[in-house]
């Protein structure tokens, strides 16, 4: 298959050097890269800032804002059978950047933030016949907010995350598609999380789909 992965943050600036971004390592969307290649797929990487070597085999576009997330994955969905969207993208960005680093006014600063754009969402109303999955960090009322995000982003497979593997190597997970409803938790390195979710996915493409991955 041709995947696409999105991973890490990304950063919204209000101006020159000042930004809004999130602590997301990334080792998730590196730790899929990296087993969807080594099990023979083609695979891209788009990936905001991080400090991860790139897994080897991988065409990694490295962006830094939700705007160029957004322009480097739909491009790259073109060609692709499959796309796992784990970047944690910011959910607002500053409606005004200004060219230049701010002077420190010793007054309180207001910043209008405005949307950005759900790049899993987009992409899901073009995805056709293509398997799309996302990734649903939530910290309440998990399971209703994950399958709502499943229908709004027409996704395939949902994978809820929670806080607490922000940062890790390990991970802790749950599953949700139509087909199958909620299985798991699956906990383990997010290297076993990736390869799991691999070999759905292939299942998934092959029609053979069950809750044995």
């Amino acid at each position: 298959m041709n995947i696409l992965v999105s991973a890490g943050p990304t950063r919204e600036y209000f101006d020159s050097v000042r930004f809004i971004s999130n602590p997301s390592s990334g080792k998730m969307g590196y730790a899929l890269a990296g087993e969807a290649a080594r099990r023979g797929h083609e695979v891209t990487l788009v990936t905001g800032p991080v400090a991860l070597e790139a897994p080897r085999g991988v065409k990694v576009i490295r962006v830094e804002t939700a705007a160029e997330m957004s322009a480097a994955c739909k491009k790259a969905f073109r060609k692709a059978d499959a796309a796992f969207m784990t970047a944690a993208v910011c959910d607002y960005r500053p409606r005004d950047r200004v060219a230049y680093k701010r002077a420190k006014i010793n007054k309180p600063l207001n910043v209008v933030l405005e949307p950005t754009e759900d790049i899993a969402a987009a992409l899901g109303r073009r995805k056709g016949h293509r398997i799309l999955v996302a990734f649903a960090m939530e910290d309440h009322d998990p399971y209703v907010h994950a399958e709502r995000k499943l229908r709004k982003k027409n996704c395939d497979l949902i994978v809820l995350n929670g806080p607490a593997n922000v940062g890790r190597n390990r991970a802790e997970v749950e599953l949700f598609s139509p087909q199958t409803g909620w299985t798991g938790p699956f906990r383990g390195t997010k290297a076993q999380v990736a390869r799991r979710l691999i070999r759905l996915v292939e299942r998934l493409q092959a029609g053979h789909v069950t809750d044995s991955c």
